[in-house]
């Protein structure tokens, strides 16, 4: 059962439209400009596809009125976070909630959890890949982990630091798969890991598909499998993890990044909301300018976007509290 559990991360397979959502929605509401909170620092993903939703969702706005991007990475972007999630729910201030908020909760590092939001539209929901360098023995995922349980904490496996979805995904995969990594983080981000991963200091590396496509394009390093129940399209070769070991379960874990208001927002200004955002990011010029980015377009919105966030909110619940019996 808990296999199940674990491996069944994130129900958002459903592409199904929230009733409420229909043709042309625009924002009535807003007689001043609306604040976007951004809890990251400039120019990483969640910032660029905050940036470009609100750049294409500007024609939804009343004329006259914009939407003003403010980054505030402080405390790990929890700073953003409360500011946002105690602020009046009345639409004019915003928050690019990230998968965070569904681990800080239980690493007693943020009292906020996705019950303080009113959730708009995912922006990203990038698999968790692991990558390995060219030079790398290991042609697949089979071979890997197949050395993995020969070497049990002996393969060097990096992350964007301890307790966070990197490392928490590896953790999960030890799990999953009863092997024992040896985990390196590197606090100052995924750009560190993987540069130790191009300069051969590490067996492996978790991160999102697409922050590696330079180095993988330029044949520097190899994408062997993706935590998904499907293959990511901008690497539709590599297989998913249940596709390459043959397992009975997808397993499945998601870097997402979700525009969201206040809790309990009033529902004409929730809809509109959600129905403009919903209709934006169906935009083939918006998919295009995010696929620049390294960024795959994602459609999930209202409802949706809130079980996305509530799932993830009870898995990395369980998963740390196991971690945290060790």
């Amino acid at each position: 059962m808990k296999k199940k559990i674990f491996a069944t991360i994130v129900g958002l397979l459903s592409l199904s439209v929230t009733p409420c959502l229909q043709a042309d929605v625009t924002l009535t509401y807003p007689t001043k400009n609306i604040e976007v909170v951004i809890p990251k620092n400039p120019g990483g993903g969640t910032d660029t596809s905050a940036r470009t939703v609100i750049e294409f969702a500007k024609d939804k706005m009343p004329d006259g009125k914009i939407f003003i991007p403010v980054n505030k990475p402080a405390g790990n972007g929890i700073t953003g976070l409360l500011e946002v999630a105690k602020s009046k729910p009345d639409g004019y201030k915003l928050v690019m909630t990230t998968v965070e908020l569904a681990m800080f909760p239980h690493q007693g590092k943020s009292p906020v959890t996705y019950k303080d939001f009113t959730p708009i539209v995912a922006t990203i929901a990038d698999p968790v890949a692991l990558v390995v360098n060219a030079n790398s023995p290991y042609e697949n995922l089979q071979a890997f982990f197949d050395d993995a349980k020969a070497k049990p904490g002996k393969l060097k496996l990096g992350n964007s630091g301890m307790g966070a979805i990197y490392h928490l995904a590896a953790v999960h995969l030890e799990k999953q798969l009863g092997v024992k990594f040896n985990h390196i983080p590197y606090n100052e981000g995924t750009g560190p890991a993987i540069a130790a991963l191009v300069g051969g200091h590490l067996d492996a590396v978790l991160t999102t598909p697409g922050s590696v496509k330079a180095q993988a394009d330029a044949g520097i390093l190899k994408v062997l499998g993706v935590m998904d129940s499907t293959r990511f399209e901008l690497f539709p070769d590599v297989p998913t993890f249940k596709e390459a070991l043959d397992l009975s379960d997808d397993i499945k874990i998601l870097a997402w990044a979700a525009l969201a208001a206040p809790a309990n927002l009033p529902n004409d200004i929730k809809d509109q909301l959600v129905g403009s955002f919903a209709e934006v990011v169906q935009k083939p010029e918006y998919k295009e300018a995010l696929k620049k980015q390294g960024i795959m377009p994602v459609f999930i919105a209202g409802e949706d976007a809130y079980n996305m966030m509530k799932n993830d909110h009870e898995m990395y619940e369980t998963l740390i509290k196991e971690i945290m019996k060790k």
